[in-house]
């Protein structure tokens, strides 16, 4: 016996005004939450190698909240890499973004390990700041599905934002003599 179920027009239901978002992974939200808080030390910093550093994780957990937001990319049984090319591959949208930080990587390390000579006032400034950034855009994109509007002009890292503090260059000689 089978028993057929026909729609009748008093029993439709309204549509509920829920977006159909699957829900954001648990690792996405804490390591985003761990990206603030790292923001927030970074901005208490005095010295400007710690500035830098703590800048720098921030930006590190912002991007790994990502890839754990969409998923790491398929590598097979590639060496490990580092979270910036993780996330050029899973993010193409923000290549320039990861190619910004993974410059930084050797000053970071380097600061981290102690010497901290290279790390200038305007290097940690800059970083914190393109930091910041790339924070929000990370909370954007894992929050509002899609990326809208991730990768425009306005969401790159600024045009004055350099790698490392450039070495002074000798000055241009004159050409009249």
């Amino acid at each position: 016996m089978s028993v057929a179920v026909v729609p009748h027009a008093d029993a439709l239901q309204p549509e509920l005004p829920i977006a159909m978002h699957p829900p954001v992974a648990p690792a996405a939200v804490a390591l985003l939450a761990q990206a603030r808080r790292g923001l927030a030390d970074a901005r208490s910093e005095r010295e400007p190698a710690q500035r830098f550093i703590a800048s720098y994780l921030s930006a590190l957990r912002a991007a790994a909240a990502i890839l754990a937001a969409r998923g790491r990319p398929h590598r097979g049984r590639a060496k490990p890499a580092s979270v910036w090319v993780l996330l050029e591959a899973a993010a193409p949208e923000l290549r320039e973004w990861a190619a910004f930080f993974a410059s930084n990587s050797a000053l970071q390390a380097a600061a981290q390990s102690g010497i901290t000579r290279r790390v200038t006032e305007e290097a940690a400034a800059e970083l914190f700041g393109q930091a910041g950034r790339f924070v929000e855009l990370a909370r954007r994109s894992i929050y509002q599905r899609g990326g809208a509007g991730i990768g425009t002009a306005s969401e790159r890292p600024s045009a004055r934002a350099t790698p490392c503090p450039q070495r002074p260059r000798a000055p241009k000689r004159s050409r009249s003599g």
